[in-house]
């Protein structure tokens, strides 16, 4: 129960439920954001009866207002089919709920398992008849009841709870005298802070009522309410719990559980429940030295004896920091139930050498004092030791990893395939595994979901709707084409007798071979030429050099010397009149190292073209791998591969309305990197037809979600278009419409988007001297909403077919949203993209914003199929995930972190060192697609 600011207005916080961020600055009536916000609760008319208002939209009057555009239509365009979605409906309470902020006054911040475990018992045991019925709570800061609490006038009460019972005087006594703490004692106090009508609730399903600070907090209350009992029960992660009813032991101390997924989510007319199935990467149970051996691959204790500099023990410690363990002295009983311990970090040295002070202070090592404490001589004296959140430091092999719980880390790259097989179900069984969950989460036996009067059918079906198909955008390809255009089917089409639209001219090239001359002969290296240049001669790429210098790096050389010579090489054999435009490398297994240095030499210091090829995927290739690679080679020299045909997309290429697509993304770093920064990048077009595009990165403070630098990365973005428009397609300059997809924004944060990152694009606008009307869309991934095709309906995998989109039934009751399903399936239920159209000053109409969007999944250079989100955004998604080719690769930054805790200056200072050392591209890679 960590500290809070006292609530202001009545009006509760919440978490994300369908949260879209609390009252702020708006546009007037009518305007792009569908006019001012306001706070507070709108007066409840009398209770309707939950049939949506005529055609599903909401009320056009000023006083509803949104944080996003006002849905004003729906789309109508492409074919109809029926398809089954993941959502159950449920019956709202009809009751008052009423609110409490829980906070402890001397605590710091305490994890939520253990604010779970606290309330409970203060529900019952110390206070039994206060909580009658039981209230629930969210771990953190809210707690709502279906009763008003007897706190009196003052509406808040302030409570002490001990995990266990309390000693009798005489045990008391015995423990003072043995220096045992009395166990630890925790304060909760709570302060009544709103009554919530679900009258407000009711409205605004009806699009009659604001989405504003109450309507938040009563859905978050919902979900407070269906999540009580599952959290109790099971390991739990926010909004999804875990059971071993089903589970697989993956290696490397981790096991897989499957979960349950669940958040009420409102919809036009009704409240859902969204259900689905996740999995939960679990710690291992059993003795610490044994999973500390596995996830090492280690099969003698002995060899978890670390030197100083051991990149093992920093591996180790990354894995193991913030698990808790019971302690033990083996081969002697517990009297007592100990709490377990969380350990914070792993010893330089092992027990033998590792000395403290005792309380007679005398140093002793942590060996000789389990010899004389508990009698008990360490057989790995030598090992590190874990240092536990109180300080004191344990051997490991006194330490065991208890069941259930959750891994809050990345999963090892190389377990990564086994946590996909083990997720992945086909459509059918996926929805079938929903509908046993049903079973489950069993609302209908959880008293808190009763007491509240909320009611889910327990017979019931998933929510059936019906959705559209939308026709694919025709792609026209160049001269010398079989046919010019080509219109996919489900979503795909192939290059067969095609040409580039702009392909390049190659002049130099030269191949860097990285793997061992004995796997990688010189035989294969001429026959992963001739396959190169017959791609490249069927694709219209130009090649003036057909025998280019083929190089075997030396082992002990840098990177950048072996790719230095080689460039050199051609520099010298084409007569010394330049040097490589393109630099192909062969790259051994598990070689993401080479690869960081090849990108961080092309991309920042020399400003080459740079293409790395698996050794073991370009030995004997067919004709499509390597067509598949000039795919990404011209696009890198700055060419085009095929583009949306003006006629099937007018309002994308429409040439009195110049548009720029943007897309931008922020990465985080893997939880527990503390002191990691985030970095962020913008994609934009810089041509007529939307598929050329530039890239910019920059790093920025870690785990902040809104960009600093867009105002900067717009303006030169858009004086780049300017340039290409005037300079090579010789048309006027000055772009009259923005697009900007953004990724990877919650719902909460919607209104920041809008008071932040707008704001930066406008004055990116007026820095360029361009009056464009802008457009804002959020396109999320991270959801659990999935679509379930009737078989006539389904693709080869099962799938919905590419171009499926849903804006009724279950989007949001007032603002403009939709799914669109815009790849074909390949493994496993495929998840649509989720778009919310925040500002829009153009006035797109639902069915050109969701033909527009499924065009731009179809210019990803890198491939032949329709992607999953906007290529701008999956761009942006791309130069993140590279950021870390920006730094120096000899410069010794680490991206992972220690897995130790850090304080607030070691974390500044790492972050200054990494916006120090972070390299901006070289000025010839800004101007192509060098991220493909």
């Amino acid at each position: 129960m960590p500290p809070r600011a006292a609530p202001s207005g009545g009006s509760g916080r919440g978490g994300r439920g369908r949260g879209r961020g609390g009252p702020g600055g708006g546009g007037g009536p009518g305007g792009p954001r569908g006019g001012p916000r306001v706070s507070g609760p709108a007066i409840p008319a009398s209770r309707a009866s939950g049939a949506a208002p005529t055609g599903g939209l909401p009320d056009t009057s000023r006083h509803i207002t949104t944080v996003g555009v006002k849905r004003a239509a729906f789309g109508t365009s492409g074919r109809s089919i029926q398809v089954h979605t993941n959502h159950f409906e449920v019956r709202i309470p009809e009751g008052h709920i009423h609110h409490y902020d829980v906070i402890s006054p001397s605590e710091k911040t305490l994890p939520a398992r253990l604010n779970m475990e606290i309330v409970e018992r203060l529900q019952t045991v110390i206070a039994p008849q206060v909580f009658t019925p039981r209230a629930v709570y969210d771990g953190r800061k809210n707690m709502f009841a279906a009763r008003e609490l007897p706190f009196g006038p003052a509406g808040a009460q302030e409570f002490e709870v001990t995990l266990v019972d309390p000693p009798s005087p005489g045990e008391a006594a015995r423990a003072a005298e043995a220096g045992r703490r009395p166990p630890k004692l925790y304060k909760v106090k709570l302060t009544h802070v709103a009554t919530i009508n679900p009258e407000v609730l009711a409205r605004f399903l009806e699009g009659k009522q604001s989405h504003d600070n109450t309507v938040l907090t009563a859905i978050t209350a919902l979900n407070v309410v269906i999540r009580m009992e599952p959290s109790l029960k099971y390991p739990f992660n926010v909004r999804s719990f875990f059971t071993d009813r089903e589970k697989k032991d993956i290696g490397s101390g981790i096991v897989l559980w499957r979960g349950y997924f669940q958040s009420v989510r409102p919809a036009i007319g009704r409240m859902l429940i969204n259900v689905d199935i996740s999995t939960g990467a679990m710690y291992k149970p059993g003795p610490l030295i044994r999973i500390a051996m596995e996830f090492l691959g280690f099969n003698d204790p002995s060899q978890l004896q670390f030197d100083r500099e051991s990149r093992d023990r920093v591996r180790l410690q990354r894995f193991l920091s913030g698990v808790r363990v019971i302690v033990e002295v083996p081969g002697q009983r517990q009297t007592t139930r100990r709490p377990a311990r969380v350990v914070k970090r792993l010893t330089l040295h092992g027990a033998k050498d590792l000395q403290f002070t005792n309380r007679e202070g005398k140093q002793v090592t942590v060996n000789e004092y389990f010899q004389a404490a508990h009698n008990y001589q360490l057989q790995y004296p030598r090992i590190p030791c874990v240092e536990v959140g109180s300080g004191a430091l344990i051997p490991m092999e006194c330490c065991t990893i208890f069941e259930g719980q959750i891994m809050r880390k990345q999963v090892p790259p190389e377990r990564t395939k086994d946590v996909l097989d083990f997720a992945t179900k086909k459509p059918v069984d996926r929805l079938n595994s929903i509908r046993a969950g049903l079973g489950v989460l069993a609302y209908g036996q959880s008293e808190y979901v009763r007491q509240f009067g909320m009611v889910v059918q327990p017979n019931a079906n998933p929510v059936s709707l019906q959705a559209r198909v939308l026709d694919p955008p025709v792609l026209q390809y160049g001269q010398g084409s079989r046919q010019l255009t080509i219109k996919p089917r489900d979503g795909a089409w192939n290059m067969i007798d095609k040409k580039f639209f702009r392909p390049v001219t190659i002049n130099r090239w030269c191949v860097a071979v990285f793997e061992r001359r004995g796997r990688f002969r010189p035989d294969l290296a001429e026959e992963m030429v001739r396959g190169l240049l017959q791609a490249f001669a069927s694709v219209g790429i130009t090649v003036h050099e057909t025998d280019p210098v083929i190089d075997w790096a030396n082992p002990n050389e840098p990177v950048n010397s072996s790719l230095r010579r080689v460039g050199g090489e051609c520099f010298r054999k084409n007569g010394n009149r330049g040097g490589p435009e393109l630099i192909v490398a062969v790259m051994p297994e598990a070689s993401a190292d080479i690869y960081m240095r090849v990108k961080h030499f092309g991309d920042i210091t020399q400003g080459v073209a740079t293409q790395c090829l698996k050794s073991s995927k370009c030995t004997r290739a067919k004709m499509q791998y390597f067509a598949n690679v000039c795919l990404k080679i011209n696009v890198k020299l700055g060419g085009i591969n095929t583009i949306p045909d003006s006629r099937s997309v007018p309002v994308l290429t429409d040439p009195h309305n110049p548009t720029i697509v943007m897309g931008a993304d922020v990465i985080h770093p893997a939880p527990g990197a503390d002191g990691r920064p985030s970095f962020t990048a913008l994609v934009g077009n810089v041509d007529s037809d939307t598929a050329k595009y530039i890239a910019d990165c920059r790093v920025q403070t870690s785990r902040q979600e809104m960009i600093d630098d867009l105002e900067e990365m717009a303006t030169a973005m858009i004086k780049m278009y300017q340039g290409y428009r005037s300079g090579i397609e010789k048309k006027p300059a000055n772009p009259k419409r923005i697009l900007f997809y953004r990724d990877g924004v919650s719902e909460g944060q919607f209104a920041h988007v809008l008071d932040y990152e707008l704001p930066q694009l406008k004055n990116a606008c007026a820095a360029a001297g361009v009056q464009a009307k802008i457009t804002v869309i959020v396109v999320g991934k991270r959801h659990h909403v999935r679509f379930f095709p009737n078989q006539n309906d389904a693709d080869r995998s099962g799938n919905c077919p590419a171009g499926t989109v849903v804006d009724r039934d279950i989007v949001h009751p007032t603002e403009f949203d939709f799914y669109l399903q815009s790849h074909s399936g390949l493994l496993g239920t495929s998840r649509p993209a989720h778009y919310s159209v925040l500002y829009d000053e153009n006035n797109f109409t639902p069915d050109s914003l969701q033909a527009l969007s499924f065009a731009l999944c179809h210019v990803y250079a890198r491939s032949t199929r329709s992607v999953s989100i906007p290529a701008p955004v999956y761009y942006a998604d791309i130069v993140c995930s590279r950021a870390k080719n920006h730094y120096d690769p000899e410069g010794n930054m680490d991206f992972e972190g220690s897995g130790a805790p850090l304080d607030d200056s070691q974390r500044s200072n790492q972050l200054d060192a990494f916006k120090a050392g972070f390299k901006q591209l070289n000025p010839n890679t800004r101007k192509v697609m060098y991220f493909s």
